[in-house]
């Protein structure tokens, strides 16, 4: 694929990472799993910081790779609470890779949309507060 510059989302990502040489499969890029992860702790975080207590993971409504990642670029995770329900949480997590830094560039890389719910102390369902 080639690669389409852009550049960083406005504000803070909720994460940023570089990927080690022990994230890579067979054909030298980061493992897909790897991502997956990063891209539920990033969505987890919004989610967490918008229901104000614990959340957990219920799906994985939609997830599209869109460039491979690099050991040694920088993977920025910018996410977003698009939907609040009375104890769900939908959130989408835009990832973008900076490579090259001698000439740099940057690539959105995947796009992720995720549902969190959120739970009390004993793992119940609970209400999500109002926004203030």
């Amino acid at each position: 694929m080639p690669e389409c510059p852009t550049q960083l989302p406005d504000g803070q990502p909720v994460l940023r990472v570089v990927p080690m040489p022990a994230d890579v499969n067979a054909a030298g890029d980061i493992f897909g799993g790897w991502l997956m992860a990063q891209v539920d702790i990033a969505g987890g975080v919004a989610a967490m910081r918008r229901a104000r207590g614990r959340v957990a993971t219920v799906a994985v409504n939609s997830f599209q790779f869109k460039q491979p990642i690099s050991v040694g670029d920088v993977v920025s995770f910018y996410a977003e609470i698009v939907r609040v329900g009375r104890t769900s949480l939908a959130v989408d997590v835009a990832v973008f890779a900076e490579r090259h830094p001698a000439a740099p560039v940057v690539v959105k890389v995947t796009e992720a949309t995720l549902t969190y719910v959120a739970l009390d102390t004993s793992g119940d369902k609970r209400e999500v507060p109002a926004a203030e």
